[in-house]
């Protein structure tokens, strides 16, 4: 299997390098809830799953969006703001000593965001946006870009060679799942193979990919229950890092609540994770 380049995300948390003589000991966690919603909720939440990562010695970027302005719904709540998102993440990065990625959705946020965090997401829906894809990768920050649901694992080596020509080879490549019909979504795993020829980290979302996009008409639908076994599934494929959303109590968060994982569940599903992505990284020579 390919192997991948690493990148340093900060001077504690690096991505990638699987299949090389300096591969991380582990996959690379990007956690947090979807959506800032307070200042309390998500630094209780950061707090946590710091603890947690460094229990199980898995490396850590937290993950919050500030904005959701991808929603079924005109009246579905998208956050807290740029202003008071970037804020709150701030605060997130120099109390913990964590790095921060957050979501951004137009090219003028580009600049803004990337003074205040260490590694910037393009959403699904805008991975063949050119100029936003242009103003992320000026910023020289990391990149981690999810492929679109509408989007073939090849179609993902045009975004590379975007950042290449931008001048940032600091992109990363996140499976989410790929439209299945109305309102579905399926995890074609050999993508995963196919993405890591492009030599850059592979990134597999657990919790989007068992969504149900739209599916409850004017919100989105999903399964938490389906999120461990595929985050599993891909560790024993090899990837170098998982994106999963957790909340406290995600039944009442505002955005993707039926396929956040809880909190309180988070430790036994990583520490489980772990088991399977160090089988992967010991018996199998990626």
């Amino acid at each position: 299997m390919s192997a991948t380049r690493k990148i340093q995300i900060s001077p504690n948390v690096s991505i990638g390098g699987f299949g090389t003589p300096d591969a991380p000991n582990t996959f690379t966690l990007i956690a947090g809830p979807c959506a800032i919603e307070d200042e309390k909720t998500t630094m209780k939440t950061a707090e946590t799953l710091k603890i947690i990562c460094e229990k199980l010695r898995i490396p850590f970027i937290f993950k919050s969006s500030f904005d959701k302005a991808n929603r079924s719904s005109i009246h579905s709540p998208r956050g807290v703001g740029m202003e008071a998102g970037l804020r709150i993440l701030e605060k997130i990065r120099k109390e913990f000593n964590l790095p921060i990625i957050t979501d951004i959705h137009e090219t003028q946020q580009c600049p803004i965001v990337g003074e205040i965090v260490d590694m910037l997401q393009i959403p699904a829906f805008l991975a063949r946006q050119t100029d936003l894809l242009i103003a992320a990768a000026q910023t020289g920050k990391p990149v981690n870009v999810k492929k679109g649901q509408f989007m073939a694992p090849d179609d993902m080596k045009n975004v590379v060679t975007k950042f290449q020509e931008a001048g940032n080879e600091n992109v990363l490549l996140c499976e989410r799942g790929t439209s299945f019909g109305y309102h579905n979504l399926i995890v074609d795993f050999t993508g995963l193979i196919e993405m890591r020829k492009y030599g850059v980290p592979v990134v597999f979302d657990a919790t989007h990919s068992v969504q149900k996009p739209g599916g409850n008409g004017t919100s989105s639908g999903g399964n938490r229950d389906f999120v461990a076994p595929l985050m599993n599934a891909a560790l024993t494929v090899g990837v170098d890092a998982i994106f999963a959303e957790i909340h406290p109590d995600p039944d009442h968060a505002i955005s993707d609540a039926a396929n956040q994982l809880k909190l309180k569940n988070a430790e036994d599903i990583l520490q489980r994770a772990a088991e399977f992505d160090q089988f992967a990284r010991q018996k199998n020579k990626f």
